[in-house]
Formats: structure tokens, sequence, C-alpha cells
């Protein structure tokens, strides 16, 4: 049998056909992928400040739908994090520091260097060429951590988004998400699924990571789309949820996980969300590894569809579980189910949220002038 060889968890590298001679690369990932991302200089002058303090917001975004695993994602309205930015003459030069972080926990490190907010701002800076001003940074989380919503993306994003605001919004989003992506690689993994939906809004395609290649995916205004967000008290850490996903697919699965992936796309730009959600719920390649590390996942998932949702599926890495339907009232019959399944067949307390589509991403929320 035909099979797709990984050389980590979430890149594949190679095709070949087993105790034969391997073929040529039908993937690639070149060594040094992380240091020609690594972010650059940007602008010719330093630009100055035109704010005295921003206040930013970054929403929950929710990766992979399903089939798309490291290359679709989207943004959820209402729920997400805030940073504020301040001009801070105590604060050295061309650096950035972490006042106070509040909100969902106190688990978070204040240096700014293993802070995903920290390293997006830095990162920020760095485009922008930032040598002669100092800036201190609060953080309040709205998001807890593990929970499969985005949450180091949200923060990375609302720090993002805040540098280039108070600077004059001088960088595209596309070089915010670059910046957002030096954190996300420091810790969760070089995927920008969660950052580019965090500062883009609505749904993105990442059609390539060298260059980075991103496609933002419209969902016609008309339509109505609701994301059913059923959250369980239990932590699925990114990083070991990927080292429990397979090493290599039959090319059975690859096909049809592609098919479902298309699909998906198609019903984005069509405003189908019955055919979305059947291709949301159709992935044979992550969610059935990772279904079963999140106790009451797969009772979630049926009592979902039986209640009427047109899909369900891991939200990002878990433990969050995600359902679409075209209505809210009918999405407030489904997360009750949800919750209800995640009782029975987990054990776990779990709080549901009916959300649309955000269709801003990261975004100024006040401002205060020089």
């Amino acid at each position: 049998m035909a099979t797709l060889c990984f050389h980590t968890p979430s890149k594949p590298i190679s095709y070949f056909q087993p105790k034969s001679k391997p073929s040529p690369p039908l993937f690639s990932k070149v060594s040094v992928f992380r240091c020609k991302a690594s972010v650059q200089t940007l602008v010719s002058v330093e630009p100055e400040p035109v704010f005295t303090s921003v206040k930013t917001f970054a929403p929950a975004t929710v990766a992979n739908l399903g089939p798309g695993f490291d290359f679709l994602g989207c943004a959820v309205d209402g729920l997400g994090d805030h940073v504020t930015l301040r001009v801070d003459p105590s604060v050295r030069a061309g650096e950035v520091s972490i006042s106070e972080i509040t909100g969902t926990t106190a688990k978070l490190s204040t240096n700014p260097l293993r802070n995903c907010a920290g390293i997006a701002a830095i990162a920020t800076m760095k485009m922008l060429g930032i040598r002669s001003v100092g800036l201190s940074l609060d953080l309040h989380k709205g998001l807890p951590l593990g929970s499969g919503l985005g949450s180091s993306a949200a923060s990375a994003a609302a720090a993002a988004v805040a540098v280039n605001e108070i600077f004059g919004r001088k960088l595209a989003k596309q070089d915010l998400v670059l910046a957002g992506l030096e954190s996300e690689a420091k810790v969760s993994g070089y995927h920008a699924d969660n950052i580019a939906p965090a500062i883009m809004g609505g749904f993105v395609l990442i059609r390539n990571y060298e260059p980075l290649d991103l496609k933002p995916l419209r969902f016609p205004e008309e339509k109505e789309l609701f994301f059913v967000l059923v959250s369980p008290e239990f932590e699925a850490p990114t990083k070991k949820m990927r080292a429990a996903l397979p090493t290599e697919i039959s090319m059975v699965h690859h096909v049809w996980n592609s098919s479902q992936a298309a699909a998906l796309v198609a019903a984005v730009l069509e405003g189908d969300a019955v055919m979305l959600g059947k291709a949301l719920s159709s992935d044979k390649v992550v969610e059935p590894t990772r279904a079963p590390l999140i106790p009451g996942m797969e009772a979630v998932k049926k009592a979902a569809l039986e209640a009427g949702a047109f899909g369900c599926t891991i939200s990002g890495a878990g433990p969050t579980a995600v359902a679409v339907i075209d209505a809210a009232e009918k999405g407030e019959e489904i997360g009750e189910r949800m919750v209800e399944a995640f009782m029975r067949g987990g054990n776990l307390k779990s709080v549901a949220s009916v959300k649309r589509l955000d269709k801003v991403g990261a975004r100024l929320v006040s401002s205060v002038s020089r």
C-alpha cells in the first residue's frame, strides 16, 4: 500500500512504495525553514509612535476544521485576548516589558522572551526597526490555555497589532502573521492556521509556508453560519496532541482528506453550511488519533450530529469540540446535548457557547494620542 511518510508529526516530506526504490519527493521540508522565515526589518526609517498607548483585541480561532490540518482555520466572534501597550520611558529603548497578566490564567511568564505576546511584540518591533522607544505591555487572557481555541495565537495577534498600531500601522497583515509565527513556532509549532485567521479574520487557507502565501476565503455575507463551541474542564497541550499524530498515512486516507478539504473550501466560498459540516466531520487522519485522548469526545460528536448539527470535530488540538449550524437557536440546543455528552461519556464538566464567524480579526479597540 502506498503511504505518505512524515519527518515530524506535521510536516510531510516524501512519498514512497514500501519494499521498492524510493520515488522522488512529493512533499518537501528544508532543514533551515525557520531561519528563512525569521523576521527582517521591513521599513527604511524607524517610525515614531503616533499614540502613547493602544488597546487591541484578537479573536479565538478554530484551526484544522477537520481535514484542513495546519492549512485551514477561521476566527470566531466574541472570545479572545486583549493587549494594552504603552510607550514607557522606564523600559530600555528597543525593548518591551510585560507589566501585568490578568484573566483566565496566572501560569504565564512575564518574561517577554517566554511569552507569546512578548515574542510577537519583539518580532514586530524588529520588522519596524524600533531602536529608540521602549514599550510596556499588559495582557488580559480571555481564552484558557490548551483549549483548542488558539489561545497562544490570540495573545500573539493582539500584541503584534498593538505594536503596529502604536507606530502608525506601517506593516501589512501578512507581515503581522509572520511576526505571530515567530511566537507560535516557540510554543506550539510552526503553523499558521490559528495566527493567520486571528489577525486577518474569517476563513484563511495557508497555501504555502515558504514563502508564506495566505488566501482569505470569503463566506457570503447573506448566508448564516454559527459555531457551537463546547469546552470541557480538561487541558490538551498542543505539543502533546501533535506528538500523538501518525508518522505516516495511507494514500487512500490522503486522497480522502484532500477531497474533503477541497469540499470544505468550496462550501465556504458558496456559503453552504451543510456541505461545510459534512466535510468538517470527515477527517480520517488527525481526529481519529486525537479523539480518544479527550474523554467523551466521540460521544460528544455523536450527540451533536443526532441533535441536528451539520458537522462536528475537534477544534484545533482540542479539547474544545466545535459543531456548525445555520441558526443560533438550534445551536443552543445542540450545545446542551454536547455538554450532556461530555459529562456522560467523559465525566467532564463543560461550557457551551454559540458564536458567529469573526470577519475582522485582530483590531484596535482604543488609543490615546500623543
